[in-house]
């Protein structure tokens, strides 16, 4: 019981001490200010010094108003309803952290073609700095279908920010892309071919891991970082998830195949390419019958003498009424359903038909056997010829400069929030922007989220689903530990003191040992002699007693104690012990 005890008072002190360490560590608003709760600190953008094309924290309505331009073009191919650019943008907080004055640009339009944009401080130009493009997304009516990626516009003289649409030319298109259960992280950027100068869409590779995680309604990081030596890396959440070379990790290729069909070649008529052919001395067996049917009827079946040819299989339900509102007119001639006639419940009724079996007889069509083709010229293909369109691109990241970045979106889910774009070529300050930005308020959001020291427990297996076995062990050990030394196994008495061969409570050996010990006990105690009062009382309870106590022969005792002494062997050569009724 005590080892029950201390065992009970362990285990409450150990979730105590959780419970204490939860509650005494600092939270996220009391590390940045205890007096300050954290939902209604005021937000400060960082300061990023260097080399920064572009940072936009939407801080500023005024400073929104002067930059950001919104599209009214329309959509070619489309019906004149739903052409027309016309979805609402607005810079304000999210749901979680309105009070904070942390504001983003929110898209809050459902179902609309929605275009908005910037021109960066300056244009950033491809030679040998690398190019990185950070910002933040959060879905806060979670993503059913429809994107949320940025689009870096190209420098040209026709650009109109006014007039941006879907065919814009653009130099690099990135981020996530959701309809039902296709979930995309796209990065594609427009190659321009040297010869015949004309642009195409390259395509990356699909992220190495699972990006459904990031469709949820918390603030995601994105960021694409390409290098001079024509190297990108995309992280998400700075966690990397897709990674390699803008010369072999992109569909289609960069560079075309320096040799490709020749268009102009065409297969030889007399070209075999049957691998087989059927054996040309093969001939039919003279007993194939290819007219004999697979099925024939069974000739040992015998109709029932109870078949009744003349019974229908099916009657009309003698039960079944017209309804009330049934009109002749409308709904024509009222017949009652058909039912299974029970006359031919017992061997069947109409007309007999014998089962079929299958026809021993039957061979089916005759085909040759094939035989390998002595002509065969293999499959045939085109000849190759120099591809006149052959160019070696050495360096794709080189592309087309960027003048702009923008949103050209349409999206089942409204209010998607955007935050915090950056276009540099220093990763510090992009690491600086995360750390200042997006990590505090993913901190937030999380605990926000969770909530609890068990809610950070919940959190942390959504990302590692193999937590759940660690927690349901850590969770089921204690209480087996209770149960062991709580609540032991009973063991059975009688099966213990058979293998000690320990006397039970009624064994005769032991009720006739009790009683020699009583009779010894009372031959030793010397009489009294009466000397008044207590003393006396006491003498005579004792006479009292012993002649209330009859002693037995020795010659009886004798027999009983070799009649004890034979049930005992009894006793201990059988299974089961035999109880004994001790006499009065």
């Amino acid at each position: 019981m005590n080892t029950c005890l201390y065992t009970i008072c362990l285990l409450v002190l150990l979730v105590t001490v959780s419970v204490r360490c939860d509650d005494d560590a600092p939270t996220l608003e009391e590390e940045m200010d205890e007096s300050i709760p954290f939902s209604k600190k005021p937000y400060q953008a960082p300061i990023l010094t260097g080399d920064v094309y572009l940072y936009e924290s939407f801080q500023s309505d005024e400073r929104f108003k002067k930059r950001w331009i919104v599209s009214e073009a329309k959509k070619d191919g489309a019906d004149a309803d739903i052409a027309k650019y016309d979805g609402e943008w607005t810079v304000e907080g999210t749901k979680k952290l309105i009070n904070r004055g942390d504001y983003g640009l929110v898209m809050k339009s459902r179902a609309k073609h929605s275009a908005i944009s910037t021109k960066l401080d300056e244009p950033f130009v491809f030679d040998t700095k690398p190019f990185i493009v950070q910002y933040e997304v959060q879905f806060q009516n979670f993503q059913e279908c429809g994107g949320a990626y940025i689009k870096l516009l190209s420098a040209s003289k026709n650009l109109s920010l006014e007039e941006l649409h879907d065919k814009t030319p653009y130099t690099i298109m990135f981020g996530p892309d959701k309809c039902g259960e296709d979930k995309k992280l796209h990065f594609i950027f427009r190659h321009q071919n040297p010869i015949t100068n004309e642009f195409e869409e390259k395509h990356a590779k699909k992220p190495d891991g699972d990006i459904s995680k990031f469709f949820d309604d918390k603030t995601h990081l994105y960021k694409l970082a390409i290098y001079p030596d024509n190297t990108f890396m995309i992280h998400v959440d700075e966690q990397l998830v897709n990674s390699g070379s803008l010369l072999e990790d992109f569909q289609p290729p960069v560079n075309p195949p320096e040799e490709i069909d020749d268009p102009n070649d065409k297969k030889p008529d007399d070209w075999d390419d049957r691998e087989k052919i059927d054996d040309p001395d093969a001939q039919k067996p003279d007993d194939w019958d290819e007219d004999e049917p697979m099925e024939i009827p069974d000739p040992d079946a015998v109709k029932p003498d109870l078949w009744l040819d003349d019974e229908p299989q099916y009657i009309p339900d003698p039960t079944a009424t017209k309804a009330d509102d049934w009109d002749t007119e409308m709904d024509g001639e009222w017949e009652p359903p058909l039912i299974d006639n029970p006359k031919c419940k017992v061997s069947g009724c109409g007309e007999w038909k014998a089962p079929t079996i299958h026809n021993p007889k039957f061979k089916g069509k005759w085909i040759a056997p094939k035989i390998e083709n002595p002509n065969y010229q293999g499959v045939w293909k085109p000849k190759k010829i120099k591809n006149p369109n052959y160019f070696n691109d050495e360096h794709p990241f080189t592309m087309t400069s960027i003048a702009a970045v923008g949103f050209e979106l349409w999206s089942i889910s409204p209010d998607i929030c955007f935050d915090n774009i950056l276009i540099t070529s220093e990763d510090a300050l992009a690491q600086k922007a995360a750390a200042e930005t997006w990590l505090i308020k993913s901190q937030h959001e999380n605990s926000f989220t969770a909530g609890s020291f068990l809610g950070q427990f919940a959190t942390a297996a959504e990302e590692k689903p193999w937590l759940w076995v660690l927690y349901g062990i850590f969770l089921t050990v204690p209480f087996a530990i209770i149960g062991y030394f709580c609540f032991p196994k009973k063991r059975d008495e009688a099966a213990e003191r058979k293998r000690t061969d320990t006397p039970s409570p009624d064994d005769p050996q032991s009720s006739r040992d009790e009683r020699r010990s009583e009779n010894e006990s009372r031959e030793e105690q010397p009489s009294q002699p009466a000397s008044g009062g207590t003393d006396t009382a006491s003498s005579e309870g004792v006479s009292e007693v012993s002649a209330e106590t009859p002693t037995e022969p020795a010659e009886d005792e004798k027999k009983e104690e070799e009649a004890d002494k034979e049930k005992s062997q009894e006793t201990k050569a059988s299974p089961r012990r035999r109880r004994k009724t001790p006499k009065a």
